[in-house]
């Protein structure tokens, strides 16, 4: 497998802690160019200003209860808090571009609706030792990148690429058109993984815990494979079945 040239990126540089409070503190770190995670505001307030910023941005903002608030912080949050990023995401195509560039073969992973924050961290942790070039999530529900998902990517996530995509299904008609060729894993699929040619451009798709892959991303796939499973529980852990899913690509490409 040739060996991937994609620059490291240095971790930014952020307050140790991640969570800020307060209008007036909240709208400086929207301002100050830092990727934010997300945003909660009480949902029986309103805060105009803040929420044009937000929107402009492109922040992920949810309106929650006062007790989900106070259940967060004690202090005087206002009815405002955001969670500043560890990372900072870049444009899928940005990283596609300098891919196709460096002569390198596409190996993306993308997450649909992965929720559980650990299993985030386990799957970026396989995904960067499987060489991935780019781990794409959506831009709303998906799993919060923050001090448990950086400490369980064992650091991973400080080196492989995140996109943070509004639309994924638009993402992923914009890999198709690129040339990837799309693997969804399902357990409902009418492939064997060991089937599917991993040699080529690819970006896979790993759906959550609960409901899987959405039927829209399933239908644009290219290969629907199965993990064969010879015991007697029906299914992988979704960072399991990551691992087992990158690594067969990791044997193939090898072999070339």
């Amino acid at each position: 497998m040739e060996k991937r040239r994609y620059p490291v990126r240095q971790t930014p540089s952020i307050p140790k802690a991640d969570m800020v409070f307060g209008v007036q503190s909240v709208m400086e770190t929207l301002r100050s160019g830092k990727e934010i995670e997300r945003l909660l505001i009480q949902k029986d307030q309103v805060f105009p200003e803040l929420q044009k910023l937000a929107v402009e941005l492109q922040i992920p903002l949810a309106k929650v209860p006062i007790e989900k608030l106070n259940r967060i912080t004690r202090k005087n949050h206002q009815g405002v808090i955001c969670f500043v990023s560890p990372i900072r995401y870049v444009p899928v195509h940005n990283v596609l571009t300098q891919v196709f560039e460096e002569g390198q073969t596409p190996l993306f992973l993308m997450l649909d609706r992965v929720t559980d924050v650990r299993n985030f961290g386990a799957i970026a942790r396989t995904a960067e030792c499987a060489g991935a070039q780019a781990l794409l999530v959506p831009f709303k529900g998906g799993a919060q990148v923050n001090s448990d998902a950086m400490k369980t990517s064992s650091g991973a996530l400080n080196y492989l690429p995140v996109s943070r995509e509004g639309s994924i299904l638009d993402t992923l008609h914009y890999l198709r058109d690129s040339g990837l060729q799309v693997v969804a894993c399902t357990e409902k699929g009418e492939d064997n993984l060991y089937d599917v040619d991993f040699t080529v451009p690819t970006v896979v798709i790993m759906g959550s815990e609960e409901d899987g892959i959405s039927e829209q991303l399933l239908k644009l796939s290219d290969h629907k494979v199965r993990i064969p499973l010879l015991g007697q529980v029906e299914s992988l852990n979704v960072s399991a079945a990551t691992a087992v899913v990158m690594y067969e690509a990791v044997r193939q490409r090898q072999k070339k």
